[in-house]
């Protein structure tokens, strides 16, 4: 799944600012700090939608990171007001993607995929997408 480098191809945004303490000697974000960016990102849309991740949790179901990819574009440096764009997509009976659009000022930093298992809270076993996590990947979120 790519949605591509069109912010109007994704069907939500969050914006966080990097911080100091991500940017590495030369003043940099570090490569790792992209993931927790995603995450933020993720859960924040989840929250939008009206899924906060905690009652998806009490909820008896996690949602695990397997799988992701990160394609660096043009360096985040600290300040930088960083527009996260998201969209859910390629839905299968226990996985889903995410694909994301990092860009400052209109200008893409960056683009990742994660690939999502939904699995059982208590046992770790893959479990069924919920109806309402299966209808958003398969309308892009």
């Amino acid at each position: 799944m790519d949605p591509g480098l069109d912010p109007a191809a994704y069907s939500y945004v969050h914006e966080l600012r990097v911080r100091f303490a991500e940017t590495d000697a030369m003043g940099v974000v570090h490569h790792a700090a992209y993931l927790p960016y995603l995450e933020e990102a993720r859960v924040a849309y989840l929250r939008a939608k009206g899924r906060p991740y905690g009652e998806i949790r009490a909820g008896g179901t996690d949602i695990a990171v397997v799988e992701v990819h990160v394609r660096y574009r043009v360096a985040l440096r600290f300040d930088d007001v960083v527009q996260v764009h998201v969209r859910l997509g390629a839905p299968s009976a226990s996985t889903f993607q995410i694909a994301y659009l990092l860009d400052v000022d209109g200008v893409a930093a960056a683009t990742a995929v994660t690939v999502h298992a939904c699995v059982d809270a208590t046992t770790g076993r893959p479990r069924r997408l919920d109806g309402w996590l299966a209808e958003l990947a398969r309308d892009g979120g």
